[in-house]
């Protein structure tokens, strides 16, 4: 699915903005409504909802990346420090699997985001489509 991928690569590069979600979205809205055909619009969002984790850690991970991979990048500072002070090999094995669990923890959550950040923006373009018509129907 070539769509989604990109879809999910432009979400990433709107997530390197400093701006609001509200604003994320909008330039996104943009993008997609020019490039993405309703019909496809329509299947990332089915991927996208059967995609998305329900359970805790998960959405902890996607709305807390940094403050979760914390500890972990505070656990390979640590296995630094004792692995050069006290001259032991083994401590460097802390810093090696902290350093390798707190990046993995960022991209996920790094991912999760952008998941999330395209599926506000197609339901956002779903409800403005059906506005125009709820209108028309009152006059």
């Amino acid at each position: 699915m070539a769509q989604y991928d990109r879809l999910i690569l432009m979400a990433e590069d709107e997530l390197t903005q400093y701006s609001t979600d509200a604003r994320k979205i909008e330039k996104l809205r943009q993008k997609i409504g020019l490039s993405v055909s309703a019909k496809e619009q329509q299947e990332v969002k089915t991927t996208l909802l059967a995609e998305m984790p329900t359970d805790f850690i998960s959405q902890l991970v996607e709305k807390q990346r940094q403050t979760v991979a914390l500890p972990f990048w505070g656990i390979a500072g640590l296995g630094l420090l004792f692995g050069i002070s006290f001259m032991q090999p083994l401590d460097f094995v802390a810093t090696i699997s902290g350093t390798g669990i707190a990046i993995y923890l960022q991209k996920l959550g790094w991912k999760l985001q952008a998941r999330r950040l395209v599926l506000q923006t197609l339901e956002d373009i779903e409800q403005r489509s059906r506005k125009p018509e709820s209108k028309s129907e009152t006059v």
